[in-house]
């Protein structure tokens, strides 16, 4: 046993009082600062949050505007012009994003191979997906290479107001997901997906289009990750059902598939909640332009063989991408 002395006491005492006042001081000192900068944070969230709000919801009456028009006047070159219009308003709706995003946030924008597009082509886009703010990255990117993007929506998103509304105004397919069980079940609902992309995709023949296909069919997270089993670190399984539904239907219109690897490096748990609260700090897009060849020209739906084919051409791009993403990752 050590015993230490009454003056030594004194000393470590007086040593831990010290310490102990120090830790006080600091906790004075940042405290209010911590707490000043996680109102900061919330009040730049509501507000950045109401501008995006209030943008959608100008855009999207405007955009519905055009669509009644689209209805009432007579002849085709007045519904296409009505059409370039609603087009128009995605644009600027994109453009006033774009502002906000870059006015609340000190965003580093890493973006590679945007060489050789062109605003007057039909394009198919694939691309991993993470958050809600993948649709105002990629309209960021875009919007002013090539036509405005229409996304493959969840038939819940009709609901969403102003959003579901203006997305149908510029006829984007909303699918209904049926389960393997629930189609053993009712048969009859099998091929629907499909008659529903053709119908919407005849649309898109008269006006330059980017038709854009989240192929993972629900956004990234580590416990989807998990669950899938799937062998990537940073992607989930591919779907080819939705991408072959529109290859089906506009195949032979496409002159380019467009396929993006999206990351938030330094921003992956939350980087729609952190873009709102003015906390999103680097974006990485990088763009490789694939052609349209005989990888993705057959009947998916009936030539065994070819389907075969296809989910190997399909694994092996997402295969590519989850290295990409890796390296992304790594460097950051």
């Amino acid at each position: 046993m050590i015993e230490l002395d009454s003056k030594t006491n004194q000393t470590i005492g007086s040593e831990a009082y010290k310490r102990r006042l120090d830790l006080y001081n600091h906790a004075l000192f940042f405290c209010p600062c911590l707490f000043f900068r996680f109102m900061f944070g919330y009040l730049t969230l509501v507000l950045v949050a109401s501008l995006v709000i209030l943008n959608t919801a100008v855009c999207s009456l405007l955009i519905c505007v055009m669509a009644l028009l689209k209805i009432v006047l007579p002849g085709q070159a007045a519904k296409a012009m009505a059409t370039r219009w609603a087009n128009g308003f995605m644009w600027l709706w994109a453009t006033v994003n774009t502002y906000i995003l870059n006015g609340f946030n000190r965003v580093e924008w890493q973006v590679e191979g945007l060489e050789g597009l062109k605003k007057d082509g039909w394009y198919l886009m694939i691309s991993n997906h993470l958050s809600w703010s993948d649709i105002v990255v990629l309209c960021s990117v875009f919007k002013d290479r090539i036509p405005m993007p229409k996304f493959f929506l969840k038939q819940q998103l009709m609901y969403v107001p102003f959003v579901g509304l203006a997305c149908w105004a510029l006829d984007m397919p909303f699918m209904r997901r049926y389960s393997r069980e629930y189609l053993i079940r009712y048969p009859e609902k099998r091929g629907q997906d499909l008659e529903t992309t053709r119908r919407s995709c005849a649309k898109f023949k008269d006006t330059p289009t980017t038709v854009v296909n989240y192929v993972e069919g629900t956004r990234f997270t580590t416990e989807k990750q998990l669950r899938s089993k799937a062998g990537y670190q940073h992607l989930l399984m591919p779907k080819t059902g939705g991408i072959a539904y529109t290859l089906a239907s506009m195949g032979d219109q496409f002159e380019n598939i467009i396929d993006v690897t999206l990351a938030y490096p330094k921003n992956t748990d939350q980087p729609f909640k952190d873009m709102l609260m003015g906390r999103l700090t680097k974006i990485v897009v990088k763009v490789r332009v694939l052609p349209v060849d005989d990888n993705v020209r057959g009947d998916y739906f009936n030539d065994k063989p070819y389907k075969r084919q296809f989910q190997q051409w399909l694994g092996d791009i997402w295969q590519d991408k989850d290295e990409v993403l890796s390296q992304i990752h790594h460097k950051d």
